[in-house]
């Protein structure tokens, strides 16, 4: 009997010292899944309209020196 506790505690900290790392592969795996499928999404859906394609630019402000600078 003494055996199988101390096979069943080695086992339990096993469980929780792989549980977190575990847990994450599986976190990492659900990202990368959802991250290819708005990918295909993205290539085989087309535009829908010329302003959708082309990519938002900012606008730039003029660089005003700076009073440390002068």
């Amino acid at each position: 009997m003494n055996t199988f506790q101390n096979f069943l505690g080695i086992s339990a900290l096993f469980a929780l010292v792989l549980l977190p790392a575990l847990i994450g592969a599986a976190r990492e795996r659900r990202i990368d899944r959802e991250l290819r499928e708005a990918e295909q999404d993205r290539s085989t859906r087309p535009p829908q309209s010329v302003d959708a394609a082309r990519p938002v630019g900012a606008a730039r402000r003029p660089y005003v020196r700076s009073w440390a600078r002068i």
